[in-house]
């Protein structure tokens, strides 16, 4: 059994990547709160890279989610159109 106390977490800016990703994931309805976790991080990882399309970046993430692929991507591009991201 431990006795320390876990390690601070400092909250990233939010302006920073990380934030828009998870952020213009957020409004998505899904089975499990780890499928908007998994999403988001690759909505991260293509706004990071841009190697792939957004469309194969949200199929790869594997969330099961409450509306169909094509909508998620529709929402995700909004939501990242209004904070600012140039897609």
């Amino acid at each position: 059994m431990t006795t320390k106390a876990p390690s601070a977490v400092t909250p990233a800016d939010e302006a920073s990547l990380e934030k828009v990703a998870y952020a213009s994931v957020s409004g998505i309805p899904s089975v499990d709160p780890h499928d908007l976790d998994r999403l988001g991080y690759n909505v991260w990882r293509w706004l990071t890279t841009r190697r792939d399309s957004l469309e194969l970046s949200v199929r790869s993430a594997g969330a099961r989610l409450g509306i169909s692929e094509e909508e998620a991507v529709r929402k995700i591009r909004e939501s990242l159109q209004a904070q600012g991201v140039t897609l």
